[in-house]
């Protein structure tokens, strides 16, 4: 994929503007890895989302749209059947197709561009606000999970071979640290951090391999600034970023919607000091997503609970660690040593993880 953007964005998004003329594209939003716009159309009121997919990570981009085909389609047929409650609303998103009636246009330049409907009213944001928040976010989360828990994981393409495979990121780190000196004591810290906790990162592939954990359909993404919360009511109304929708474990879904959403200040912080892991958020998140999961979770389920909350936080760092290493090669940066940071972010949570393991294992205890 050529990285640079082509000059006129307009005639890209034109080729799926079915309903008007489009009057304006601008950029949309703080993804990391796709290039997202937000397109309006003559009547200042009809918009949709136009995203350049990357390739670089996403290798098999005809798979990726047909995995959010098939998702999509089965949420929206579902949730036609069923009541919400307290007057809710839930949207998905829905893949526009073009001029041409496909999924996705490929430009002169070989960039995959793909357009989605534009769900209103409703904002995201990058951290937890509040408990009221973080019950929302876990609300979302089990809404997601409840809607696709009859949708056969066999069915959706695994488009990220590895994804969430603590022990795969590790022989990928291992293959970089043979080639990269570390020199700063900040990267010679992750790298103390990472081998004394080597041992952690099988824990869920295990369970899996044993029967303990069963593969479903999975979102692969469920960070806070994935929930959409409506502008007025202040309610979960959807999830966006499909994207990762493959099979796989739930836990590495819950894992990392308590990793991103019980760290108040964020992904982004410089004081790292500041960094913690909130048990009073973690309670609200599994009280919200309970309320719609609790029917199809095990009883191993809930065993391995905490194991994936630690694995999730040591496995992004690890992850951010490497690419920072690789050279900044999977994650966008924006400034030297961001990816860097980014790990100590993550190693700072899981060690507050640890340091509150009784805390958290008696909340799994107590909202069951």
């Amino acid at each position: 994929m050529n990285d640079k953007l082509p000059d006129d964005l307009r005639a890209i998004a034109v080729r799926f503007a079915t309903t008007g003329p489009v009057t304006a594209v601008q950029p949309f939003g703080s993804g990391n890895i796709n290039d997202t716009f937000l397109v309006t159309l003559a009547s200042g009121k009809e918009r949709f989302i136009l995203q350049r997919l990357n390739t670089h990570v996403f290798r098999q981009p005809d798979l990726v749209m047909k995995n959010m085909l098939a998702v999509t389609e089965h949420i929206n047929a579902r949730i036609r059947n069923i009541s919400l409650p307290n007057g809710r609303r839930w949207e998905t998103p829905v893949v526009i197709r073009s001029v041409d009636g496909q999924d996705h246009l490929i430009d002169d330049r070989g960039s995959f561009w793909r357009a989605i409907s534009f769900i209103g009213d409703a904002e995201t944001f990058d951290a937890v606000r509040n408990e009221a928040h973080a019950e929302e976010i876990g609300f979302a989360l089990g809404m997601f999970h409840n809607l696709v828990s009859d949708l056969p994981p066999y069915m959706l393409a695994d488009t990220l071979e590895g994804f969430h495979i603590a022990p795969q990121y590790l022989l990928n780190f291992d293959d970089i640290r043979r080639k990269r000196s570390v020199n700063s004591p900040d990267e010679r810290y992750c790298v103390r951090f990472i081998e004394a906790r080597r041992p952690l990162a099988p824990v869920l592939e295990d369970a899996k391999t044993r029967g303990h954990l069963r593969v479903r359909t999975m979102h692969g993404d469920p960070k806070v600034n994935n929930v959409l919360i409506d502008t007025s009511t202040r309610q979960a109304v959807g999830m966006i970023d499909l994207d990762t929708v493959k099979p796989g474990l739930v836990h590495y879904d819950i894992g990392d919607c308590l990793r991103s959403a019980c760290n108040p200040l964020g992904e982004e912080v410089d004081n790292l000091e500041s960094v913690r892991f909130e048990p009073a958020l973690c309670s609200a998140i599994l009280s919200g997503y309970l309320s719609k999961a609790r029917d199809f979770l095990l009883t191993s389920d809930y065993e391995y609970l905490f194991d994936a909350i630690r694995l999730i936080a040591f496995e992004l760092g690890l992850r951010f660690f490497t690419d920072h290493l690789e050279g900044d090669v999977y994650f966008k940066t924006r400034r030297e040593g961001h990816n860097l940071q980014r790990a100590l972010v993550q190693f700072k949570l899981a060690e507050s993880i640890e340091a509150q393991e009784t805390a958290i294992r008696s909340i799994i205890r107590d909202v069951r």
